[in-house]
């Protein structure tokens, strides 16, 4: 059998056709437009669904069920996007709309931080692990939970933001209204932040030249290249930085003492130069931590872009 996952978002519907070794056989992708009304967003949705399976030389007998990994509060078991502010859909019965169009005896769908750890723990990063936890670094800090080889996501779906879980009573603002939200350290925009932060207080830093004197050009490697060069700003920033991302997940792994704990998200390409001392902080902070034979392993996710296609074809397995 083959299933088709779809990965819903802001600026592209990525949809692919995946074997039942979550191999990707064909991919495409098209523009969402996300300003228009969802029902047309659906039907683009569909379009390429079937020129998919076309493509790929089988018909919808052939496709056990679609899943969907879509931003926003969803609720699974009826098939709804509650809310999603990106594509303005509010109660929107994505599953049903969908299979108006195709003919899929079933349509899945789950949030897309949640599918993008269901295809780590199935097929990246934690393959052949049953508890895994993921963490996207991107605009926002996105998680996923595995437990027993299955997503948690709470009783009423709306679990697993960890991003939004305090790490410093009443300290620097994240989006969501609250202060001190582990996003705003460790995200990809936290990071950024915080480097404009530092350049404000500091004019001798070669983190200037890097943006050409403009803060708007700051990016979330400035810190990290300019680290690398010895310049002593820029190794500020990283080591909070990498400070504050194992303060959180410390916390993450004195919950769940997950097998893997995997990381994604641009700032990962910054590999080991990231990853060890991260290692050696978690290793150093985490409760018991010499009473512990077997421990959580770190590692970067693999899956990278193909993550939502992948989790979401997973969602019925």
């Amino acid at each position: 059998m083959y299933y088709i996952g779809v990965d819903l978002g802001g600026t592209n519907i990525a949809i692919g056709i995946v074997d039942e070794n979550f191999n990707i056989v064909l991919k495409d992708k098209v523009p969402t437009l996300a300003g228009r009304h969802s029902d047309e967003i659906i039907k683009d949705m569909a379009d390429l669904c079937k020129s998919l399976v076309e493509r790929v030389g089988i018909t919808f007998d052939d496709i056990a069920y679609v899943g969907i990994a879509a931003p926003g509060t969803v609720d699974p078991e009826n098939g709804v996007v509650k809310y999603c502010n990106n594509i303005k859909m509010f109660h929107y019965p994505i599953a049903e709309k969908l299979m108006s169009h195709i003919p899929v005896k079933k349509v899945y769908l789950e949030n897309d931080a949640n599918a993008a750890a269901l295809a780590e723990a199935k097929a990246g990063a934690g393959k052949g692990c049953d508890d895994v936890i993921m963490i996207t670094l991107g605009t926002g800090l996105g998680g996923g939970i595995v437990i027993g080889g299955k997503l948690y996501s709470g009783f009423n779906y709306a679990g697993a933001e960890i991003g939004h879980m305090a790490i410093e009573y009443d300290g620097r603002p994240c989006t969501c209204g609250r202060k001190g939200c582990w996003e705003a350290y460790s995200s990809a925009t936290g990071l950024i932040n915080i480097t404009k932060d530092k350049l404000r207080e500091t004019k001798d830093t070669v983190m200037w030249e890097m943006c050409e004197g403009d803060l708007d050009k700051v990016g979330g490697r400035t810190a990290f290249n300019a680290a690398k060069q010895g310049d002593k700003a820029g190794k500020e920033v990283v080591d909070y930085y990498i400070e504050h991302l194992a303060y959180g997940m410390v916390n993450i792994v004195n919950i769940f003492q997950p097998q893997v704990f995997c990381i994604g998200g641009g700032v990962c390409g910054e590999g080991d130069y990231l990853l060890e001392p991260l290692k050696v902080l978690v290793d150093r902070d985490q409760y018991g931590t010499n009473a512990h034979d077997d421990k959580t392993v770190i590692k970067i996710a693999e899956l990278g872009n193909d993550a939502g296609i992948i989790g979401a074809a997973s969602l019925g397995l």
